[in-house]
């Protein structure tokens, strides 16, 4: 099992911006095969779609720091370590910009980026990114079909119902050819199909601290992708898999490790991540939790 860790950028850690460097270092140097990123605009005050299902917003949500400028730093202060994202909102971001900023990331890291996408849940996101929500999931298709010509064509042209991109020339183009392996997240019978015809992989979640690990809660819709991949013809034995776990601020390492052994011994996830910004108080806290999560699940 490939074991990788969030990065320095929600909740307590991320009042220790300028730790983002040491902390990747230190986590690589202790066996970290990845490092990741989320994606959160803002906290609204009053949400009108509160977060997974609840009423309100998470507190962590209140510090954020822009994903693509950790994981910059991430990538220059390592040398092995994937980086990823877990997951941009694709749709808030013009495809061009989105596609520069990728680009410049899977450079910095010589070839290691990750590009995770999803289309959110918060209205008022949507709102401050100045996107009709209704439109999300279209403008996802359209950001991949912008990225895969922008990534794959030079001069670079692109029309959509959303976005045009004037002939033009980028001479530069990802290290890791023909692009950077791209996830995608999501449950809905959408996102599902969305990651059968085009994705390199999906982005399930497994909760420590909610209960025990359900391998159903993979292997079910994982079947469902691999089926619809072959119906749309292709080898459904490429699409991959990277688990988010994501502990519950109660969990505790036993949980959260029991999590991946579990998955890695009743699914068929060779990689995983744990997410750490309800569970570490700052930047050394949190290198003591990679320490021991590394040194227990392998």
């Amino acid at each position: 099992m490939r074991i990788g860790f969030t990065l320095p950028q929600m909740g307590p850690l991320a009042h220790q911006a300028h730790e983002i460097g040491r902390f990747a270092k230190e986590a690589e140097e202790l066996g970290a095969d990845s490092l990741w990123v989320g994606d959160r605009i803002l906290a609204p005050v009053e949400p009108s779609v509160g977060y997974g299902g609840g009423d309100g917003i998470p507190e962590v949500f209140r510090t954020v720091l822009d994903p693509f400028a950790v994981m910059a730093v991430a990538a220059a202060a390592t040398e092995r370590a994937e980086i990823g994202a877990n997951v941009l909102q694709a749709p808030c971001y013009a495809p061009a910009l989105l596609a520069r900023s990728l680009t410049t990331l899977d450079l910095i890291s010589e070839g290691r980026l990750l590009a995770g996408f999803g289309t959110g849940w918060s209205p008022e996101e949507y709102l401050a990114a100045g996107v009709p929500m209704k439109e999300r999931g279209a403008r996802l298709d359209e950001a991949l079909d912008a990225l895969e010509a922008w990534w794959t064509t030079d001069p670079v042209e692109f029309e959509g119902t959303y976005t045009r991109i004037p002939a033009a020339h980028v001479g530069l183009k990802p290290a890791r050819r023909p692009h950077p392996p791209v996830y995608l997240a999501g449950f809905a019978p959408a996102a599902m199909r969305r990651v059968a015809r085009r994705a390199d992989g999906w982005l399930p979640v497994a909760q420590p601290g909610s209960g025990a690990f359900a391998p159903g809660s993979v292997n079910t819709p994982m079947a469902q992708v691999r089926r619809l991949a072959a119906e749309a013809g292709r080898d459904p034995s490429v699409l991959g898999l990277i688990l988010r776990v994501y502990p519950t601020p109660e969990a505790t390492l036993e949980e959260v490790v029991a999590t991946i052994t579990d998955a890695g011994r009743e699914t068929d996830v060779d990689h995983c991540f744990v997410e750490l910004m309800n569970i570490a108080h700052d930047v050394d806290h949190a290198l003591e939790l990679v320490r021991r999560v590394l040194g227990t699940a392998r």
